[in-house]
């Protein structure tokens, strides 16, 4: 390539003199154009403009290029007739109108100077060349980023990547650049050696390699390589796809948290500790937790060493203290630790007093007191048997208690600053009393022999019992404080004359109450006063409003509103009443529809004929 440029340089050097003596004695003068430039597979222009003095014309003109030092001609031209030597280029030669010479499907071995020689008889010989400069773009670099890592403490300078360039002529070069600003090489710090490639196809492979020390600061940065190159002298640039680059690092702080926070964790819940470290790759973890007299327990065995989570299930007041999480790195050995305090919140000992204390009579008032334990703040509520809130306060106060009072309530205890931690405490407040009886089927409509279920409701603390004074089948039914007796029994005689006895008693005394039997015919035939007073006030309303109707209608009569007589009267029983007449019977004390049907079909009012018939004869 070197002996080539000679060449071409000592034969760029005859032509210009050859011109300049020429152009001196007002010869022949050949201008080209300097450098042509192509691109590989496509086609070389070549132009040759020349000037014979006094506008004369050429006698031939010869193509040449050089080839070490030696001129190798490609055609031949006379007026119209172009001879193409044997070259390699035949075939691949053309010679425009204009004397240009193209050369199609260039390669990277067309990259040589070309010379165009005019001959004009008298005039001389003038030449003048071109330098064909022949480019392939080069492809997208590639870059390889070192796939295992590379170590902060390692003593030799580390391959960070590979770039490599295909594919081009002439051949670029290669940069390289770190969060993209540009790296120089220097000494023990930063190494970018590359290698060059000729392929048979002509092309160049440029590769380059990066080499370089990292901190942990690196394990961020992206790298990336530019490949440089000249076309049409410009510079152009093309660069690789960012990479980062797998750093180790040891650990230089160690983080331990509890999750869910500290602060809300609560017996019962499920906890994790959480031990973060900050080098790469993660230290193995051990987990620890203090006990007496400094003295510590190990927890790795329930721990997860690779993702550092130490699991606590179902946590309870004995789960709170100090834990410790301990780090080491194995590439250095190196140990880091750290501590944090786990409060498990709880509520104990919630007790509930009751004053005062000694039994409880109806009318008496009782206060309840609750109590609790918590390392937080705890609110109060009572709430009744149903689980209705009916106060608020470590305080209830209860007054002139009854056995409907007597029931059994929870004091709850809360814990605001911690969701979902309470405790509750029932507490029986039970009103003690003799019996009282609350309901009795007394009277009681019977029939003789009939089979009855006689009812006795009562109430009282300490429970109490039910006798009668009867034979039959009781069944008893205790509701709270309630006490029921259904007694079964036969209607005889003497229950209906003496009646039932129902008793009820406890260690506080005792109730009784009579029920009393009625025979059922009795009941019906017996009118009370209420029912007898009904009876008179509907009689005297019948005959007030008979009355009034017939002073009604002696005043139309009187009037001669109402003009009935026998001559108008036609019975309804006749077979030869016409089909077309409706009989009417009028009772109504309606007086318009009186007069309406006192008309007939043709619209004349009928005479009376006898007062003393009602009915009327209405045509259709």
């Amino acid at each position: 390539m070197a002996g080539g440029r000679r060449a071409a340089g000592l034969a760029l050097g005859w032509g210009c003199c050859l011109l300049l003596c020429c152009a001196a004695a007002g010869q022949l003068e050949v201008s080209m154009p300097a450098v042509v430039e192509v691109e590989t597979g496509g086609t070389a222009r070549m132009e040759c403009n020349f000037y014979v003095p006094g506008n004369g014309s050429y006698t031939y003109i010869n193509w040449f290029y050089i080839d070490r030092n030696n001129l190798v001609r490609l055609c031949h031209i006379t007026g119209s007739e172009v001879v193409q030597e044997n070259t390699d280029y035949k075939g691949r030669l053309s010679v425009g109108e204009d004397k240009a010479l193209s050369i199609s499907r260039v390669t990277v071995q067309d990259a040589r100077t070309f010379v165009c020689q005019v001959g004009a008889g008298s005039h001389g010989v003038g030449e003048n060349r071109t330098e064909l400069h022949v480019y392939k773009v080069p492809e997208a670099p590639e870059i390889t980023a070192n796939p295992g890592g590379i170590s902060v403490q390692s003593s030799d300078i580390p391959q960070i990547a590979q770039c490599v360039s295909r594919n081009s002529f002439p051949p670029p070069n290669i940069t390289w650049h770190k969060n993209g600003e540009q790296l120089q090489p220097e000494e023990k710090m930063v190494k970018i050696p590359y290698t060059l490639t000729r392929e048979s196809s002509g092309l160049y492979t440029v590769s380059s390699t990066l080499f370089t020390h990292v901190t942990r600061e690196d394990r961020n940065s992206l790298y990336h390589c530019t490949v440089h190159y000249w076309l049409r002298g410009q510079r152009r640039d093309v660069e690789s796809q960012r990479v980062n680059v797998t750093i180790f690092y040891p650990a230089q702080h160690v983080k331990l948290q509890v999750m869910p926070s500290s602060a809300l964790v609560k017996e019962g819940d499920n906890v994790k500790l959480v031990c973060e470290a900050d080098g790469n790759p993660a230290p193995v973890f051990s987990f620890y937790k203090r006990e007496l007299e400094d003295s510590w327990q190990d927890l790795t065995s329930l721990a997860d060493t690779n993702s550092g989570v130490l699991n606590l299930h179902d946590v309870n007041k004995s789960s709170s203290g100090l834990y410790r999480c301990q780090t080491l790195d194995l590439d250095d050995m190196r140990q880091l630790e750290k501590d944090v305090e786990l409060v498990v919140n709880y509520i104990e000992g919630v007790h509930v007093k009751m004053e005062p204390s000694s039994p409880l009579r109806e009318g008496d008032s009782v206060r309840l007191s609750c109590d609790a334990h918590s390392p937080v703040a705890l609110d109060y509520q009572w709430r009744d048997e149903k689980g209705r809130k009916v106060a608020e306060g470590n305080q209830l106060l209860l007054s002139n208690l009854t056995f409907e009072t007597s029931s059994n309530f929870s004091c709850k205890v809360i814990a605001p600053s911690v969701p979902g931690l309470e405790q509750s405490k029932q507490v029986a407040v039970a009103v003690q009393g003799k019996p009282r009886i609350v309901a009795i089927s007394s009277p009681m409509y019977v029939r003789q022999d009939e089979v009855v279920n006689l009812t006795c409701k009562a109430i009282a603390f300490p429970r109490p019992s039910v006798h009668w004074n009867v034979n039959g089948t009781a069944h008893e039914y205790v509701e709270n404080q309630h006490i029921a007796s259904n007694l079964t029994v036969r209607v005889n005689h003497d229950l209906l004359r003496a009646g039932a006895m129902c008793r009820v008693s406890n260690a506080l005394g005792v109730s009784e109450k009579h029920i009393q039997l009625l025979v059922e015919s009795v009941r019906k035939d017996q009118k009370t006063p209420e029912s007898k007073g009904v009876i008179i006030v509907a009689i005297i309303v019948c005959i007030l409003v008979v009355a009034v109707l017939g002073s009604v209608i002696y005043f139309l009569h009187k009037k001669g509103k109402i003009p009935c007589g026998r001559a108008g009267k036609q019975d309804i029983t006749k077979p030869e009443a016409r089909k077309d007449k409706i009989v009417v019977e009028v009772k109504s004390d309606k007086l318009s529809e009186e007069a309406g049907l006192l008309q007939g079909a043709n619209g004349e009012k009928r005479p009376a004929a006898d007062q003393s018939e009602k009915y009327i004869d209405v045509r259709n």
